[in-house]
């Protein structure tokens, strides 16, 4: 009997790849059908770690089948990247019956007529696990620059898979060492990372609280109020619903830190959902102050008012806005902080799907689009007042560049220089700002998923 996850993960494969459902929200509805816990489990492993190894995945096929993926029922072609998958990343079940599970699959899927393909195909991969064919790590000449380019991005692309057109920009922007451990980093599971709700809580305080449930943690290195999960499930314990914590990734939360947001101070955060950063805002503004959070779809509305009122952030309104028209206030706020939608690339790890949807040409149509949001945004930005533009995209199309069209055109906007962020920012954030005075995380430099911030004042 195939096991439920199985079938689950087939599914949201299915949904993903077909319908071009989002990973989150497809695994969320597979869940509900799953009422055991290891299952669930399972099925995040098995759906997470398949689309993470696509590129590897879809090659090994393609070289066992002997025939282009194109050429493969999309169900048939699921089911191959189930099974190699576990062939080649999960012990706990032996080859054989891996390969059984997958021929049942097949059949289950209404394709009986390709459980024999399946069959042989995952045979070949399984015979072939100590040796796969995969390209090489290149040689390198005395620089360290690999003698051969094609080869190197063979390499990136399909053994550590990752769309070429990226690793191929990333590799000119940063050389082959970098992206190596780029690519790595991404292919690394992403930690549970939180973030203490100071609004009702220290770090130090949750801590010592998620432990009495079994929970163990460290601090995060860089957010100063960030815990990072190294034992047991935070989300299985009875603080989940007290709001002392939100789950929000370790970059995230450094970005959050450039609002510069004080007590007493007007915040408008301006693409809030799901609402970690407006949280860190409103602790940050206190009582005397006020934090506006909007955001454009009802979903994402009701998503930012559970969050908020989970948490007790009693000075935050909630506001349903389109960023890409002018704004219905007026120079009023302290800080507008604009977490543009974008490209997504720098959060590939924790969001495989992501680095196989996306192409070049997304990158100019999602900068003009950004653009157009931070000129709106800056309407709403008191004299004085700060305006901080930030992305979870690696991108220099969609991050500095549109920072320098937007002061380009309004004289009337500074940057925040390097030292002037450094006097009001935690030391931890310290090593994350550049010369320029950008907020800069980077996989191999840092640690960190790849995101980008920038503060400006107006005159």
């Amino acid at each position: 009997m195939i096991a439920r996850a199985r079938i689950a993960a087939l599914r949201v494969l299915q949904a993903v790849d077909g319908d071009r459902a989002d990973l989150p929200g497809a695994i969320a509805q597979a869940r509900t059908h799953l009422a055991d816990e290891r299952d669930r489990a399972l099925l995040v492993e098995l759906t997470t770690g398949t689309l993470r190894w696509l590129g590897t995945i879809d090659h090994l096929i393609a070289q066992a089948a002997k025939r282009p993926l194109a050429r493969l029922d999309p169900e048939v072609r699921d089911v191959l990247r189930l099974g190699i998958y576990q062939l080649l990343h999960l012990d706990r079940v032996p080859a054989s019956a891996v390969v059984d599970d997958a021929v049942e699959l097949t059949r289950k899927a209404g394709k009986s007529s390709a459980a024999g393909f399946v069959n042989a195909v995952l045979r070949r991969i399984s015979r072939t696990r100590s040796d796969l064919p995969l390209p090489p790590r290149p040689a390198f000449d005395p620089n360290g620059i690999p003698e051969d380019r094609a080869g190197a991005l063979d390499y990136l692309s399909t053994t550590l898979s990752h769309p070429r057109w990226l690793v191929a920009r990333w590799m000119d922007a940063h050389g082959f060492a970098a992206t190596e451990r780029w690519a790595q980093f991404n292919n690394d599971p992403a930690p549970l990372t939180l973030r203490a709700n100071t609004l009702r809580t220290t770090r130090a305080a949750l801590q010592e609280a998620l432990a009495a449930h079994g929970v163990e943690c460290r601090p995060t290195a860089v957010a100063p109020d960030g815990l990072v999960v190294t034992g047991g499930n935070p989300l299985h314990t009875p603080l989940v619903e007290s709001g002392v914590f939100v789950l929000q990734d370790e970059a995230s939360q450094a970005v959050a830190c450039l609002s510069l947001a004080a007590p007493g101070e007007r915040v408008l955060d301006a693409c809030a959902s799901p609402g970690g950063k407006s949280v860190a805002m409103a602790a940050a503004v206190g009582r005397d102050g006020l934090v506006v959070a909007g955001d454009i779809r009802g979903r994402r509305i009701d998503l930012l008012r559970q969050t908020l009122s989970r948490v007790g952030a009693e000075r935050a309104s909630i506001v349903q806005i389109d960023l890409s028209r002018p704004l219905p206030f007026g120079p009023v706020f302290d800080c507008v902080f604009v977490d543009a939608p974008c490209s997504g690339l720098g959060t590939i790890r924790r969001e495989p799907e992501i680095r196989w949807r996306r192409t070049p040409a997304d990158l100019v149509r999602l900068a003009a689009a950004q653009l157009d949001m931070l000129g709106h945004a800056a309407e709403a930005v008191r004299p004085g007042g700060r305006l901080v533009y930030a992305t979870c995209s690696s991108e220099p199309e969609e991050n500095e560049d549109v920072v320098a069209a937007f002061l380009g055109s309004s004289p009337q906007f500074a940057p925040l220089g390097r030292q002037a962020l450094l006097d009001r920012l935690p030391r931890s954030l310290g090593h994350l700002i550049n010369d320029a005075g950008r907020l800069r995380s980077w996989p191999w430099q840092h640690g960190l998923e790849a995101f980008f911030g920038a503060a400006m004042i107006r005159r």
